[in-house]
């Protein structure tokens, strides 16, 4: 009954599709009337006529100059009312080249017209069925002038129409800028001030939002545009407050947030902290409906992610952490998210606001599920949560304890995760894996050494450092056998292309691994026997090297922990290489290096150890017992005085 109850339609439809092709105007406009009425409010009649082949004769009717204006006007309205069809429907349209022709449309069509309005209703739904055709739409500085005049003096359709096309084409700087140049602001600006307000300002938030998100000079630009005798920031405190309808004072405050976040408003600014702030609060209550509760939470853990004294009035702010408990309970995914995110950027900095969160009635556990929900964008808002919260070392004996959150963190690990999912996730692993904490056996005995070397040879910045990362914690005061399997793991090889990164962070903190490999004196023996050429290579080639002088002070960090090795010390004593730089890093100007340098030089010469003066002597020899008595002679070391004396006490008959 379906293909004939088609074919039937086909049929019917057949004789005045067939007159779309005749040279009568008439008859072409009869023709467009019936199939505009055909085709109203019918998905299913829609995808009739685009199957027929008819769109691109339409596409031709519209955009013909030569063309009687009420054939163009009404195959823009059938093109329009097809573009409110399935997204099937829509896509085939874009395919078959609807959006390229309607924003060629606006470009000619006069102003005011209704065959423009026409064009942007049609435009408008073309766009809001993802993925939006933005390509269509170019950056050319005279289109967007003119659409940003319709928004300013345009019909209420034309201009709501042109805000909300805009507000979803602005998806990246050179848009953002574009549109600031074409003076989107003060478009935004005239339709935020209009009432009453639902309507025009909704499109025009979003606009707004989304042209100064992470962007510093649109943001200084929206902070300064007038619309009458008020600034942008002047209307978004009109639109936060009570009386406006949710969504309006969600849009305001999410402006507001942005423009903050990009640096135009300072942290302490009142409308952040007397319109944003309370305002978005305000919205994750109970009361609200669960969508507005789900966004507001979002846009409240952006406005406080990096800013520890908006984190602190957040957390006491309309009973914050009992709404976003509630909100964690609600079943939508966006609604887990939002909430985890605004747990997550709290408890970022405070260990105070951490413990309240902890302590809210059962969030751990919505935690741990929330880190197995099938959607990927809550498991890793989840993950984000329990990152922030990792932060705390009394949690990490306590509660992560208590919940062993290590379970399906580290499954999370072994299922491949995406590169965003795993970067938080290892710097979580990072926390979790401190000296101190209880997890870090359980988490050895399920593979986490091999994951983070694996880690290490990503082609992600992030990635890498945070394995590298790990394993320098994880190999803090460890015992021999782990320290030997992270070796083992991760191979002389890789630690030597780390120590080449790009990254200066990731060459420190695989020396912190090498510093803590090598601690504890018979660990340094045993590690040394079997690792003794490669490691001297390793620290020989960032001492040569060009490297910064943290990275320098490291690799003399990792030779006085070896020269406190019963044995080793002996493999930079015969090395001269190394004993002449010892010499000139104890001149050199720069304080923690000369400090550095102190700290090897002492382990070298301490007395009262087997082979102490022979040592003693050749040092001297080499010059390190006269550049400890220039040393202390410095004026500018006075910080260093009593060290440089410690290590001249040890000298028996050379001072």
């Amino acid at each position: 009954m379906q293909q004939l109850t088609v074919f039937m339609d086909i049929e019917s439809s057949r004789s005045y599709i067939d007159e779309l092709y005749s040279s009568d105007p008439e008859r072409i406009v009869e023709a467009l009337v019936m199939l505009k009425n055909s085709v109203i409010g019918s998905n299913r009649q829609k995808s009739s006529v685009i199957q027929q082949g008819v769109v691109p004769r339409l596409l031709q009717l519209m955009s013909d100059d030569t063309m009687d204006p009420i054939i163009k006007l009404e195959a823009t309205i059938t093109i329009g009312s097809l573009a409110k069809g399935t997204t099937e429907n829509v896509r085939a349209l874009v395919d078959q080249g609807a959006a390229t022709a309607l924003v060629n449309l606006l470009k000619s069509a006069p102003l005011g017209t209704k065959v423009a309005e026409a064009g942007l209703c049609a435009l408008r739904s073309v766009f809001m069925h993802p993925p939006a055709p933005v390509s269509a739409l170019p950056a050319e500085t005279s289109l967007l002038a003119r659409l940003t005049q319709i928004a300013c003096d345009g019909t209420p359709t034309a201009r709501t129409c042109v805000v909300r096309i805009l507000s979803i084409w602005c998806c990246g700087t050179a848009e953002q800028e574009a549109l600031c140049a074409a003076g989107a602001c003060e478009a935004a600006a005239a339709l935020m001030a209009s009432a009453p307000p639902a309507a025009p300002a909704l499109p025009a938030l979003d606009l707004l939002a989304n042209m100064c998100f992470e962007n510093a000079n649109v943001s200084q630009v929206a902070l300064k545009t007038k619309h009458g005798d008020k600034t942008i920031p002047e209307l978004l405190m009109s639109l936060v407050s009570r009386d406006k309808p949710l969504v309006v004072a969600m849009g305001a405050a999410r402006c507001l947030t942005f423009i903050h976040r990009a640096g135009a408003l300072p942290a302490d600014d009142s409308r952040v902290v007397f319109g944003a702030l309370p305002c978005l609060a305000r919205l994750c209550t109970k009361e609200m409906p669960e969508d507005i509760r789900a966004t507001a939470a979002e846009a409240l853990a952006y406005l406080a992610e990096v800013d520890t004294s908006l984190q602190r009035l957040a957390a006491i702010s309309n009973h914050l952490m009992t709404s976003l408990a509630d909100i964690v309970n609600c079943q939508s995914a966006a609604a887990k998210q939002g909430a985890f995110k605004c747990f997550a950027s709290l408890g970022a900095n405070d260990e105070d606001i951490r413990k309240r969160i902890i302590e809210t009635h059962g969030l751990m556990v919505h935690v741990i599920n929330g880190m197995n929900n099938p959607e990927p964008l809550v498991r890793l808002a989840a993950v984000r949560c329990l990152h922030s919260l990792s932060r705390s070392v009394q949690q990490l004996r306590t509660t992560f304890q208590d919940h062993a959150v290590w379970k399906p963190l580290m499954q999370l690990l072994n299922d491949s995760p995406g590169t965003e999912l795993l970067t938080v996730a290892s710097s979580t692993l990072c926390n979790l894996l401190l000296e101190f904490s209880p997890a870090k056996e359980p988490m050895l005995d399920q593979g986490a050494v091999e994951i983070l070397c694996n880690l290490t040879k990503s082609p992600e910045s992030a990635l890498r450092l945070n394995g590298i990362w790990a394993l320098m914690n994880m190999a803090f005061q460890a015992e021999q056998k782990v320290k030997q399997r992270i070796l083992c793991s991760l191979g002389t090889e890789q630690m030597f292309r780390l120590l080449g990164d790009s990254d200066t962070r990731v060459i420190m903190k695989t020396l912190g691994l090498l510093r803590n490999l090598l601690s504890t004196r018979h660990h340094i023996d045993a590690i040394m026997s079997e690792y003794s050429s490669q490691v001297m290579q390793a620290v020989i080639v960032v001492l040569e090297g060009s490297y910064p002088a943290e990275v320098k002070e490291q690799a003399l960090c990792i030779l006085g922990n070896i020269g406190d090795g019963e044995k080793a010390k002996d493999l930079i004593m015969a090395n001269e290489d190394v004993l002449r730089k010892l010499v000139d890093y104890l001149a050199h100007p720069e304080s923690k290096l000369q400090e550095a340098a102190l700290f090897v030089a002492t382990n070298l010469v301490w007395r009262g150890e087997a082979g102490a003066a022979a040592r003693q002597a050749r040092l001297a020899e080499l010059g390190v017992l006269r550049a400890l008595q220039l040393l202390r002679a410095r004026h500018d070391a006075h910080h260093l005085h009593d060290k440089v004396k410690t290590a001249l006490a040890q000298f028996n008959d050379f001072t």
